[in-house]
Parts: structure tokens; sequence; C-alpha cells
């Protein structure tokens, strides 16, 4: 079975480490996988990159910048600007000779100008079977890729919110009707990393029909491990007699993100309870813009930025106490099944695939949407009142959920069904 993952990279922001970590996983299979991508950064043979080259990069950047112009006149707000995908610019990969060879095309995040609606329907017309891995909702809305409290994808798109001008006949309408299309020529199996993004699929109006089922991301079990606390903490300069907080992401100002009602807990807690708090650091990693990260000036703030070395990625989760995911929407996040296997419980809102991840009192805590009091009483609580039954529990969970051998077999399982349908 020749399986081809085709995704925008191979590394650089939570889909493209799952849908890398897939590859890797099915490679352990003994499964004929490549992957191809419009830009690639690791070292890997079985990675294929489908530009090269200064003509390749300014082809790349005509497709990102075109699609963001199209954007513009429609957009309420600069800030919907990325939360929005109109797919009209991308690559033809059909001719590809990894995608040609393949039983099986496998589709991960194909946005920001890599492929265009028109580059996905050559790729059906190619005949194969298509899975794909959500790992956002945009396959089945009109553009927008997390949806928030509208629920208009159910029916059709139209009066969109991110609009300027919101319509019946509106841009995420129009771009709605032309999937519609796309997916009725599509033999099209979807696969959401969590049970709550399935769940939006399988009712969405785009999805009826369609074959969707729920299958978590993989973590290599034997690189994300316990390592001693002490010794990480030597090694990476933190203070060893403090207790520690982590707050990661691909960029730290995304709003989605919620670092400010960690920054808000943080206060609280720092007005609260002076004596904990001067027991207590903070530690970011991510890509950090606009001058750095802005806190409450009761904990110190030690930032890594954008950590591209797995080893010293390990390592910090092994040398904090607990990792903080205040998300306001969020799939299946690759930290908090990185931050489990390394031994480290987590605080998050219960929020997207998060309260199927986190087991409440056990693994973390699980805090009220939005409430940063509930999230400050969740970091103390783990930290100091009622701690969690010890690293190995919070690993063993990890590891019994998301190793890569239980993942892989799984995906080998939806691929055979597709092709049992094709033939």
């Amino acid at each position: 079975m020749k399986v081809v993952h085709i995704n925008k990279t191979d590394t650089g922001g939570g889909a493209a480490v799952a849908a890398h970590r897939i590859h890797e996983a099915l490679l352990g299979q003994g499964v004929d996988s490549k992957m191809v991508v419009e830009s690639r950064r690791r070292k890997d043979a079985s990675v294929v990159a489908v530009s090269g080259g200064l003509w390749g990069r300014a082809v790349d950047f005509y497709h990102f910048v075109g699609e963001r112009l199209a954007i513009l006149p429609n957009e309420r707000q600069p800030s919907m600007r990325y939360n929005f995908s109109i797919g009209n610019l991308g690559r033809d990969i059909s001719r590809v000779p990894e995608v040609a060879e393949a039983d099986v095309l496998h589709l991960h995040w194909v946005n920001q100008g890599f492929l265009s609606l028109q580059s996905l329907d050559r790729l059906a017309a190619l005949g194969k079977p298509i899975v794909w891995t959500l790992h956002d909702m945009w396959a089945f809305t009109g553009g927008c890729h997390y949806a928030g409290t509208c629920l208009e994808f159910n029916e059709k798109c139209g009066f969109c919110p991110l609009m300027k001008k919101p319509g019946k006949d509106d841009l995420s309408s129009r771009i709605f009707k032309a999937k519609r299309a796309l997916y009725s020529r599509m033999n099209l199996t979807v696969v959401s990393c969590s049970q709550w993004l399935n769940s939006f699929a399988s009712s969405s109006a785009l999805m009826k029909g369609v074959r969707c089922t729920s299958i978590s991301n993989p973590i290599d079990t034997e690189v994300f491990r316990v390592l001693d606390k002490q010794q990480c903490r030597r090694d990476l300069g933190l203070p060893l007699d403090k207790k520690l907080i982590l707050f990661g992401a691909a960029k730290v100002d995304d709003v989605r993100k919620g670092f400010r009602f960690l920054d808000e807990a943080l206060t609280i807690i720092g007005d609260s309870f002076p004596v904990i708090a001067s027991n207590m650091d903070l530690v970011v990693f991510g890509q950090v813009k606009h001058g750095g990260v802005s806190v409450t000036k009761v904990f110190n703030t030690h930032v890594f930025n954008f950590i591209s070395d797995t080893e010293t990625l390990v390592k910090l989760y092994n040398a904090v106490d607990v990792f903080v995911l205040p998300s306001l929407q969020d799939n299946l996040p690759n930290t908090v099944v990185e931050s489990m296997a390394c031994g480290t419980p987590v605080v998050g809102f219960r929020i997207g695939g998060v309260p199927e991840m986190v087991v409440h009192g056990k693994t973390g805590f699980l805090a009220e949407v939005k409430n940063s009091l509930s999230l400050a009483n969740g970091i103390c609580s783990t930290l100091f009142l009622d701690p969690v039954h010890g690293r190995e529990v919070v690993r063993e969970h990890a590891v019994g959920l998301y190793s890569q051998d239980t993942v892989a077999k799984k995906y080998i399982s939806v691929y055979e069904k597709a092709l049992a349908r094709q033939s």
C-alpha cells in the first residue's frame, strides 16, 4: 500500500507536526508512506518538496499574497485575515510522481496558497481514495478555520460574521457551493483528530454522505518521555527551587491561544496568594512578536521563543511542574499530548478536544471556559492543593491513547476500507 501525505510544510505549526508524526507512525508499521509538501525543512528523504529555488519560492509567495489580497475587500477586520482561506490559488500537484504512484492520497492542512479548490479537483480526477485529516474546520465551512459560535455550516454558509458585507451570496456562500460541487466528485473519507471536531464535521452540510471518523494524533513516546526534572532545569538554565508554569504556542500572541487569560490568572494568584506566587515562575515558548510577552510583574518569566530541537522541547516539558493551555478553541493540541507523555499535568479550559485528553483531577485540571479565576484555581490545585497521582499516571494515560502503533493501525484500517470501496 502506497500512501502520500499532503501538507503545506513538514514542520512548523501543529498540523505539520501531526502530519509528519502520522507519516512516521505508518512507516513504523511497514506502510510505503511519503510526504509531499510545499516547502521542506527536515532532512528526510521520504519528504518531497514541490517548490524549490528562487522561482519556486516566488510562485509560493505569489499564491500566498494573492489569496490574502483577494480577502482584503471582504474582511470585516484585519484579525480575520488568517482565520479565513479562499482556496483561489495553489499548485497542481496531480502529476508529482509520489502523488501519481500512490494508492491513497492523504490530505492534511493545505491552505495559504499551497492547494486551491481547483488543485483539489485535479486530485479528485485521479480517481484515488482521498483521506482528509482535519486539523481545523476549514474543510466543511465556507472559508473560516474556526467558526466560533457560528453554526451556519450545518445548513449552508452565507451572512458570514467575518465578512464586511454579510449576505446570502457573500464570499463564504460562494466557497461553500464550490466545495459542495468538489466533494461530490471525491471518494472522500474524513478523519478528525478529536471527537469534538468529528461531531461538527459529521453534522455539517458539506459532509453529509461522507464517511467521518475520529483518530487521535500520534506521538513517539520513546522521544517524549520522563527525564530527571532537576537535571533538565540545570541544562536549560531554569531555577531549581521554583514551581514552574509553562505556556507554549506556535504564535504566543494568537488571540485564540488565550494568553491573556493566563496573565489574568497569574495576577489573581499574585494578588491573593503572594507567598505562593513568590515560589512560582512562568516559562514561555513559541514565536513572540510585538516586543515580547507582557505578563504580570509578580512572576519572573523565562522566554525560549520558537524551539526547533525536539530534545530541548522534551527537556522543557520535564523541567516544569504544569503546562497551561488557555486556548479558546482548539482541536487536539499536540502540546497537551507532548506534555502528558513527559509526565507533566495539563491545566486548560474545557473546550474542543481538550476534555478528551485531560482527565480532570487525575492528569490535570479542566477550568471553566474564559474564567481566569477557575484557571487560577486549577493552577494552584494542580501545583499545591490536590496534586495529580504522579508523573507515571499522567504518562501512562498518554501512552495508552496516543502511541504511534495504536494510531497507525487505525489509519491502516481506514485506508483498507477506502481501497475496498474503490475496487
